[in-house]
């Protein structure tokens, strides 16, 4: 069985809404994982040595453009060399935070992880769960449903131009318990984060489910 590729970009300690729900699932999977942590070790943001590098015979790299490339490669390696992912991304501001953003545009290359001349990308039609709190609630008919711009990124980045087979959780109001403004939503926010851990758990037996075993 391929391992599973869990890449956590939450700001937060263990204890985080998105990194527990992450736990109820990976107890449910069954299988090596692979955890890159991007709050404990972050990726560098994309250089200009990181794109000329795609661009240029490797024989005539510089020492910057021989750095930046062998990153790259180490992170398109990983992330082809994983059956299944698991992505912890809460929603900051609006969008993802700028740690998994420096990891998309490390491994997101034209002609190695996506735009294949020859066929799809590689990794299509792997299944990718993106678990994610905020802060308040995003659904129809709420205040600021049309505001997260996460999902759709997600969905363009990963589903679109990678070909991955995407489920989402989406934790609301993870606020509540400590914003007083927000305490008349505590039982939503309770309700939404069972569910979530319940869905978690259940696509975490899934996924094992649908990986290839060794012949």
């Amino acid at each position: 069985m391929s391992y599973l590729l869990h890449i956590d970009a939450t700001s937060f300690d263990a204890e985080s809404i998105s990194r527990r729900v992450a736990r109820s699932f990976r107890e449910s999977w069954r299988g090596e994982v692979v955890h890159r942590d991007l709050a404990a070790a972050p990726i560098p943001h994309l250089t200009a040595a990181g794109v000329s590098a795609r661009l240029t015979d490797p024989a005539q790299h510089t020492p910057e453009q021989v750095e930046a490339a062998a990153l790259q490669t180490e992170l398109v390696d990983e992330f082809l060399g994983a059956g299944a992912y698991l992505f912890t991304v809460p929603l900051y501001n609006y969008g993802i935070p700028s740690s998994f953003k420096a990891w998309m545009d490390q491994m997101i290359i034209f002609g190695r992880t996506y735009a294949m001349p020859d066929g799809p990308p590689p990794a299509a039609g792997r299944r990718a769960l993106v678990i994610s709190s905020r802060g308040g609630a995003y659904g129809e008919g709420a205040p600021h449903h049309g505001r997260d711009h996460l999902v759709p990124n997600v969905r363009e980045s990963m589903g679109r131009e990678l070909g991955l087979e995407l489920d989402f959780i989406t934790v609301e109001f993870g606020l509540a318990p400590v914003v007083p403004v927000l305490a008349q939503f505590i039982g939503h926010h309770e309700a939404s984060l069972a569910e979530a851990h319940a869905r978690a758990r259940k696509l975490g037996e899934a996924y094992t489910l649908t990986q290839p075993t060794a012949a």
